[in-house]
């Protein structure tokens, strides 16, 4: 099966969020794709072990609010694009990273699609812990960036 090369823009939850960190985009670029180094400037991380390149195809697997994720990196543009995404706990989801230079700062944005069946049942709440933990993790980013 082909990876996806986009989130999923009819997923029944896509939370989208931008954030403007004063770093040069290399240095953003490279302490968001550590992924080994996450739970060093993400509270909400506790495990996080990258199985190879950053690099499509490269899966890797972290711990998150009690929840133990896998994930596969399906496209990098680096470094100013990364897409990841798998299942996880009955739901599918794809996240997109996008890093912009503008001036002397880094545009980052993100955009995450959830579908699957615990999506159905409880959309209302998945969508607001989905942009919560976008929302925690810019701020972070920004944090360990600046």
């Amino acid at each position: 099966m082909p990876h996806p090369t986009t989130i999923d823009e009819n997923a029944p939850v896509i939370a989208d969020h931008t954030l403007r960190i004063a770093a040069p985009l290399e240095q953003v670029w490279q302490l968001h794709t550590r992924i080994d180094s996450w739970p060093s400037w993400q509270g909400a991380i506790t495990e996080a072990r990258l199985d190879g390149p950053v690099a499509p195809g490269t899966t890797f697997h972290w711990l998150t609010a009690g929840l133990s994720i896998d994930s596969t990196i399906y496209a990098v543009d680096a470094p100013h694009r990364i897409l990841w995404g798998g299942p996880a706990h009955g739901i599918t989801g794809v996240h997109e990273w996008t890093f912009t230079e503008d001036g002397d700062s880094v545009v980052v944005r993100t955009r995450e699609s959830w579908a699957g069946a615990p999506v159905d049942a409880d959309r209302d709440n998945l969508a607001a812990a989905l942009d919560d933990s976008l929302i925690t993790w810019l701020d972070a980013l920004k944090k360990a960036a600046e």
